[in-house]
């Protein structure tokens, strides 16, 4: 009998075999040496069950057949994947040992679960828990296999997050589908994060702009030059602060106080998912679903980082002689110059802004391993480089500055002047060949952009004379006005997420609040892809706007009464008590009897709501430019392909089960515009297609089309009419632009930009 090794994808299993028995034998589906059979899942091979599975009356959507709370909730394989989920059964026949070797998290403890629940394996279990999968660390995991008894609480942990969000998510969203007749998605997660979007928006919607001026002094003191802003209450009157102005200009002042402090400012932490996602897409523009791909390719693909679903941002003991390691390997490739200048002494296990045991818990934060980094794509490449920055600059000594802070008096008034003086570059020579970040603002009891504004930060000696008396060469007034609050980018609402909402700017609360955030690291990017694909929100650029239906779906849930289902804060709870049910600190029992309570009081409140207009899921078609006609260009090439019959199939068949309705079928956007069809065009999950597909209909237009998320609404002016009205969109060359989208085939339904 020899060990089994169950891999969570077939990568991932053939780095398992080249580390520990390279000479084992490749059968495509498994390797097997001497001692190993090493396998592997493809993902997820089995999931929960559809209600019809238990019983054959919920196949149509029946309000009163909600909810559906399973006595015991039943697997089914993935069909796509039935043959490999076949191959695992088999070789387990011929094994004595398992060793689970899926990813080190919950979701990889939960694939392995479900897997040896499905198949009933008894055999006795072996766990591989490894944080990169260079062959040093593959071969170290093996000689120190963990006991797979050790990890049940998380794998109860990872079955009430699945099941919870089966109960919350089924019965949710077939009451309210089934109440409004159209299809909204309900979610334990997706929904307060939908309502964050939303409640964002309405205040940016409900803004009042003030107009308010700012009076700017000039001043000379022999051949030293600041300007210094006047300190009081915000001015209104225009007329009041040009009086100030003409007060005080060409009139002789003293400084009133001048301060000199020594600051320092440390390295940033090292990353974790969630800020390596929020970067990158500060940065670049990366989707958090595009930085989780990449970054889990040059984890699993090209194994020059450590596991990125990580929620930490410190390492072990453990580390520390590796990232030693790390630092010799990146000699001799383009940063060898910012090795050379590395002072590997600041790296130590006294150092508790890098080593901190007590908050790693899964994973150590996201680091380079040893492995040199070849044949990198241009985006693997860019997330590659900001992982290795922010892990040199743990070698750098602090930045330091001397922060001047003067008052300076003239008339009886004061006006401020801060001044950064930069001493030493340290850890910020790693970006020196970069655009400069915006400095930290150290200006308290203001907001951040008038800080930012009084403080300047120069790199030459910056000296004024305290006794000595100052001009205001001149005073400008400068009109500004108060801003909104901006929208969510994906970076934004990342950092919201991992707060539950909450607004919080220090880093140590932070790292208190991400027990009690949205989702998970792995997780979230998922979820902002869910309320894209769902129609809930849109994207103009790098902004998150919610839809008309995304609009609608959260004023449904709270008029329902049932404010909770938007709580950031209750959903952060149910994180937390997962998170303490994985270390054996909760009852994994009592969190899903509290589910089942929810799920039952959403479905009586929504009984009892009346239905909405189906209106009111409908966006208003934008107003044309005003002015101007039409541009007369040429249509733009459309980069949407023709598609096979079975693809548009899939689609019509994803919106019939998703949006059957009490005793009803699924909704109709339009007719099909093809000659001589006679279908009906319905939603699909990522398109709209014709139910005569099964006779060869290939009319079908992608949702996701020229950088938008095209709505209901959308869809069907294009079906009826050929064209949208005038939209921001992408154009075919990447950059932004306006025009309709118009259908340059109808049989096939091929989009185009008309500008």
């Amino acid at each position: 009998m020899k060990t089994l090794i169950i891999a969570e994808k077939p990568d991932m299993g053939r780095n398992i075999a080249a580390a520990i028995d390279p000479k084992a034998k490749n059968h495509r589906s498994y390797i097997e040496g001497e001692h190993y059979i090493i396998t592997w899942a493809i993902g997820h091979l089995i999931g929960l069950a559809e209600p019809d599975a238990y019983d054959d009356r919920y196949k149509k959507w029946n309000i009163n057949d909600l909810p559906i709370i399973p006595a015991q909730f039943k697997l089914v394989p993935n069909k796509k994947t039935i043959d490999q989920l076949k191959v695992i059964g088999d070789l387990a026949k011929r094994s004595n040992l398992l060793v689970n070797s899926c990813d080190a998290g919950r979701e990889g403890q939960y694939i392995f679960s479900l897997i040896q629940r499905h198949l009933k394996l008894s055999q006795p279990v072996k766990r591989l828990w490894i944080s990169d999968l260079t062959p040093e660390t593959i071969r170290k995991g093996f000689d120190e296999l963990k006991e797979g008894a050790e990890y049940e609480n998380l794998t109860r942990a990872a079955t009430a997050r699945s099941e919870a969000d089966w109960l919350i998510g089924m019965n949710g969203s077939r009451a309210f589908t089934t109440k409004h007749n159209v299809l909204l998605s309900v979610g334990r997660v997706q929904t307060p994060v939908l309502a964050l979007i939303y409640d964002r928006q309405k205040l940016i919607e409900a803004f009042s702009s003030l107009k308010f001026f700012e009076l700017e002094g000039h001043f000379t003191q022999n051949e030293l030059t600041y300007k210094a802003m006047w300190q009081g209450e915000r001015m209104t009157d225009q007329a009041q602060v040009e009086a100030l102005a003409a007060k005080v200009k060409g009139k002789q002042g003293r400084i009133a106080s001048y301060e000199v402090k020594d600051t320092k400012e440390y390295p940033f932490k090292l990353y974790d998912l969630t800020l390596l996602q929020r970067e990158a897409n500060g940065k670049y523009g990366f989707s958090a679903k595009k930085t989780l791909d990449t970054a889990q390719a040059l984890y699993e693909k090209h194994k020059v980082i450590s596991y990125p679903r990580t929620n930490s941002n410190y390492v072990t003991e453990q580390n520390i002689p590796e990232m030693h390691k790390t630092l010799n390997a990146l000699q001799g490739t383009s940063y060898d110059e910012l090795v050379k200048g590395a002072n590997r002494g600041l790296v130590h296990k006294g150092n508790k802004f890098i080593c901190n045991p007590t908050k790693v818990e899964d994973h150590h934060a996201i680091l380079p391993t040893n492995r040199k980094a070849n044949n990198l794509s241009p985006d693997e490449q860019k997330l590659y480089d900001l992982v290795v920055r922010r892990f040199l600059s743990q070698f750098y000594p602090a930045a330091e500055y001397k922060v001047h802070t003067v008052i300076t008096e003239v008339e009886k008034e004061h006006f401020k002047t801060t001044v950064k003086e930069l001493l030493s570059l340290g850890w910020k020579v790693i970006y020196a060949d970069q655009k400069k970040d915006k400095a930290k603002s150290t200006a308290k009891g203001k907001d951040k952009e008038d800080a930012e504004e009084e403080e300047v930060e120069v790199n030459e000696p910056f000296s004024i004379s305290a006794d000595e008396g100052v001009v205001c060469s001149d005073a400008i007034v400068k009109e500004k006005d108060t801003q909104p609050p901006k929208h969510y980018t994906e970076g934004t609402l990342l950092k919201a997420m991992e707060s539950a909402g909450k607004q919080i700017e220090d880093e140590d609360v932070r790292d208190a609040m991400k027990d009690s955030g949205l989702g998970t690291p792995a997780t979230r990017a998922a979820t902002i892809e869910r309320l894209k694909n769902v129609g809930y929100v849109e994207m103009q650029g790098k902004k998150i706007q919610v839809t008309q239906k995304g609009r609608t779906a959260i004023e449904l849930i709270r008029g329902a009464g049932i404010d909770l289902l938007t709580s950031p804060e209750m959903t952060g709870l149910w994180e937390r008590r997962l998170n303490e049910i994985s270390r054996g600190t909760a009852s994994d029992g009592q969190f899903m009897e509290n589910v089942k309570k929810f799920a039952t009081m959403i479905v009586d409140k929504v009984r009892v709501q009346s239905r909405a207009a189906k209106t009111s899921f409908e966006s208003e078609a934008p107003a044309p430019a005003s002015g101007r006609g039409g541009t007369g260009k040429s249509a733009a090439a459309s980069r949407t392909r023709v598609t096979k019959a079975k693809a548009i199939g899939a689609q019509t068949k994803s919106a019939e089960k998703a949006t059957q309705a009490a005793g009803g079928g699924p909704v109709v956007i339009a007719a099909c515009p093809r000659a001589g069809c006679g279908g009906s065009i319905f939603m699909g999950r990522k398109g709209y297609g014709c139910s005569h597909y099964k006779e060869g209909c290939k009319f079908v237009i992608w949702k996701e089309s020229f950088g938008r998320s095209l709505t209901d609404t959308q869809v069907r002016a294009l079906v009826e009419k050929g064209k949208t009205a005038k939209l921001k969109l992408e154009l075919a060359d990447g950059t932004p632009g306006e025009g309709k989208i118009v259908i340059r085939n109808t049989e096939t339904g091929e989009l185009a930009i008309e500008q």
